[in-house]
């Protein structure tokens, strides 16, 4: 019985959300003339409802320009949502003053997506890696020291880093500084940013299996944003997939990649490079029409002006997020009549 018990609670913890946001919302003005009136608003992220569990990492696609970025800055708020909650470990950020949420930023870091324009070509690799120490005083002399190289070591850099700049590091050693800088602080929380996107394909391999071997060992959870398909489905426990600023579909990796409910999904996940020379491409799902502006989402279901499987109320009505089998959610009028 005690057993069962002690399995029941391990289930629970590893079920609970350290992030948990609600209808979070996005605008950024458009703004024109002499007296630079609001004339509009870009819908960069609308009305996002979504749990981040302990220990996973939830992996985030979607076509440029979807909101995958404005998103993860919202959740870290350096970026401030214009609505909504981002509950992190119970706690609403969007209602801490920016002194509140100083000592809350240790736990939440985020590594960029381009490598050499995140660090700052004035600063030596062991001055930039040293710098969260120091804004957080944390450490000093010989004991920041020693926790500076420890790090440097950590990501596989060589021990001569320290004393480099950014220029004399090759693409995947400046993106193993920002994981350093990231891992600095010791947090719960890390916002990958498309952290591969910009490196050699053999490189990416690395610094992927470096991240994956990161979280087992610090028990990190990941919010890992991407538009390589491939790469998401390598590093994510759960995917989410995103158009144009809203959640389309949210699923465990296996089940989304293998069965995917939403026309979206399915027409993103069919344009997956396969390396067969006899794979049928005819299968391949092709959109029609360009995507909307966020100026100016449709009305009802966005996707609806390029879903093949459009009726009536999709242009009409906001089709609510369902749960279709074991934690798979999507949200569309007609996911029971296409799958």
């Amino acid at each position: 019985m005690a057993a069962e018990l002690l399995a029941q609670e391990s289930t629970q913890t590893q079920r609970e959300p350290l992030l948990r946001l609600e209808h979070v919302t996005k605008a950024f003005p458009i703004k024109k003339g002499f007296f630079n009136r609001e004339v509009g608003a870009i819908q960069a992220v609308s009305d996002i409802s979504l749990d981040i569990y302990r220990g996973e990492t939830l992996g985030i696609v979607g076509e440029s320009g979807c909101g995958k970025s404005t998103l993860g800055r919202c959740i870290l708020q350096l970026i401030r949502p214009t609505s909504g909650k981002v509950l992190f470990e119970g706690r609403d950020l969007t209602q801490l003053s920016p002194k509140a949420l100083r000592p809350i930023r240790r736990d939440m870091q985020i590594v960029f997506q381009n490598p050499y324009s995140s660090l700052d070509p004035r600063m030596s690799i062991g001055d930039t890696i040293r710098e969260p120490f120091i804004i957080h005083k944390i450490a000093k002399g010989k004991a920041l020291r020693e926790e500076v190289r420890t790090l440097i070591d950590l990501v596989g850099l060589p021990k001569a880093a320290y004393e480099r700049y950014p220029h004399e590091l090759s693409g995947g050693q400046r993106q193993r500084v920002g994981i350093a800088r990231a891992l600095a602080l010791k947090p719960k929380f890390i916002v990958a940013d498309e952290p591969v996107s910009a490196l050699d394909v053999s490189v990416q391999a690395q610094i992927l299996n470096l991240l994956m071997d990161l979280k087992s060992e610090f028990n990190l959870t990941y919010l890992f944003i991407a538009h390589n398909l491939s790469v998401v489905e390598y590093i994510s426990d759960r995917v989410a997939v995103m158009y144009l600023g809203k959640i389309a579909e949210v699923a465990p990796a296996s089940q989304l990649y293998e069965k995917p409910l939403h026309p979206y999904s399915k027409a993103l996940l069919s344009a997956i490079s396969i390396p067969d020379p006899d794979y049928d491409h005819s299968s391949r799902i092709l959109l029609e029409g360009d995507l909307p502006s966020p100026a100016n989402p449709p009305s009802g279901c966005r996707f609806h002006t390029r879903c093949p499987y459009k009726v009536e109320v999709c242009t009409s009505q906001i089709p609510e997020q369902a749960e279709y089998g074991h934690h798979h959610i999507a949200a569309c009028h007609r996911i029971s009549e296409i799958n």
